[in-house]
């Protein structure tokens, strides 16, 4: 093999870690940015917390559709940068002159294809690293109780002898999350046989006692014996209980087909009757097990705030969920020119990464705000409407208007809320992919799954509308949509079909 030399050209984009940390900080979540501004705060002594600094003035004022054009906001957004840039070089002005820190742009250019660039994306996307202080220590370690938990707390505070205890342990450890046990009891029975010399009848005892728990109703073998053991816990001259019991013994699968006809054949009820019954029927809790929360909360904290102020919507940063940050005038004055000793290069280096660190955090801010803006002005129409004044939206929209990547702007978007006076939305939810009408304009997919509960809302429960109506309906208001957009649509929605949504008068 012979070996030879070549020279080729090309070009290769390189990211530095100030602008890894800038993108980094870009797409953290407020809670997450909050943790990571106190871990900056912790280890670097050049920052400090300005409480002086009031909170920040609105950041888009009057987004109304008709006064604010898209030059006006770009304009806007250029005079808010340089704000925010000379607000930046007033808290370093005290040695600006200095010849050895290392230049930091104007803007961070944080937008790219990162993809390409950023191939370590989602393990940033998850969050900061792991901190070994101890301020959130409470929060880190907590452990949400689980179904097993609450029903060992029970079985503890009861009086067992041993043998009931240890059968008592094996049901609850046979407990799924829903309530329901994971075996048939016959089975749990005859694993412990080996071990314990008692009869089944002993074992069903301690099963029922261990039903009479909080929740009611678990460690039932199914759904039907679930709901009896709830009947059971009514007093017996409750109103139309004994028909329940009725219904849930020898009719549940009638019932869950809301095959009504049927059922009032099978029970000779009459039609008032069996809708008192069935609705004491609806009271229970299929799934005891979903009454006990095991998972952790999730806190949303909204990133920007919108509100309508003497008749024109104005969108501001949620300057609460961060603490304002500064360089510290009196440890940043300790660093001398021309000294390379170890205390001032350490000075040095913090002092650098320190006034990165607020660049980012305003670059970050400063993005934010440009696309939260161009969301806020394109979905004027749901803010004064709701959602069936949706619009078409699609990421390339915002890109193309704030001259971004896309992907700059799906990163921009994720895990970031806006809070509105109709609720608290994250900045995803606002775009969607659109279907054609009769007159050649576009119509939201959110705005049609909006119309499709108003039909379901307003249906007759007794005849509810099928898909097909449905999709008879949108066309007649001039949005074509298949029948099967019809289903998907409202599965997405968690809306049964029509057969499921059959109610007696």
């Amino acid at each position: 093999m012979k070996q030879s030399l070549q020279l080729k050209i090309g070009q290769q984009l390189k990211m530095t870690p100030q602008l890894q940390q800038a993108i980094r900080l870009l797409q953290l979540s407020t809670l997450d940015l909050q943790q990571e501004i106190q871990e900056a705060l912790d280890s670097n002594p050049m920052l400090e917390v300005d409480e002086e600094i009031p909170p920040q003035e609105s950041s888009a004022d009057n987004l109304d559709a008709a006064n604010h054009d898209s030059s006006n906001s770009k304009a806007d957004s250029a005079n808010n940068t340089d704000d925010e840039s000379a607000q930046f070089d007033d808290s370093a002005s005290f040695d600006k002159d200095e010849q050895w820190q290392e230049q930091i742009p104007e803007k961070l250019s944080t937008d790219s294809d990162w993809d390409d660039v950023f191939q370590n994306s989602a393990a940033v996307a998850s969050g900061p690293a792991p901190s070994d202080g101890e301020f959130d220590f409470d929060y880190k370690n907590s452990k949400a109780d689980t179904l097993q938990d609450h029903l060992m707390w029970q079985l503890n505070v009861t009086q067992l002898v041993a043998t009931d205890e240890a059968m008592a342990m094996a049901i609850i450890d046979a407990v799924e999350p829903t309530g329901f046990l994971s075996a048939p009891a016959q089975e749990i029975y005859d694993s412990l046989t080996p071990e314990l010399d008692v009869e089944f009848e002993e074992f069903e005892a301690v099963r029922q006692m261990i039903q009479q728990f909080d929740p009611v109703g678990v460690a039932s073998e199914g759904l039907r014996e679930c709901l009896l053991v709830q009947l059971k816990q009514f007093p017996p001259n409750t109103a139309f209980v004994n028909d329940a019991m009725t219904i849930v013994d020898s009719h549940l699968h009638l019932l869950a087909t809301h095959d009504y006809a049927q059922l009032k054949r099978k029970t000779r009820f009459k039609e008032g009757r069996l809708k008192e019954a069935i609705t004491l029927i609806q009271s229970l809790t299929p799934h005891p097990g979903d009454m006990i929360e095991s998972s952790t909360t999730e806190y949303i904290v909204p990133d920007v705030f919108v509100k309508k102020i003497q008749g024109h919507w104005t969108l501001e940063l949620n300057n609460d969920c961060a603490p304002q940050i500064r360089i510290n005038e009196s440890y940043a004055g300790l660093v001398k020119r021309a000294d390379n000793s170890d205390d001032n290069n350490f000075l040095r280096d913090n002092l650098q990464e320190a006034r990165w660190f607020i660049k980012s955090l305003q670059s970050r801010n400063e993005t934010l705000i440009k696309v939260a803006t161009r969301i806020v002005e394109h979905q004027i129409g749901f803010l004064e409407y709701g959602e069936e004044a949706m619009k078409p939206l699609v990421l390339a929209d915002i890109a193309e208007s704030i001259d971004m990547h896309e992907s700059t702007v799906s990163r921009v978007t994720t895990r970031k809320y806006m809070h509105t006076p109709r609720g608290v939305f994250e900045l995803k939810y606002f775009f969607s992919s659109h279907v054609s009408t009769a007159e050649g304009g576009e119509c939201s997919s959110t705005a049609i799954r909006a119309i499709i509960k108003k039909f379901v809302a307003s249906e007759n429960p007794q005849k509810p509308l099928s898909d097909n109506k449905i999709a008879n309906m949108l066309t007649e208001q001039g949005i074509k949509v298949a029948r099967r957009t019809v289903a998907k649509y409202r599965e997405s929605m968690a809306i049964p079909p029509s057969n499921e949504r059959k109610r007696l008068g």
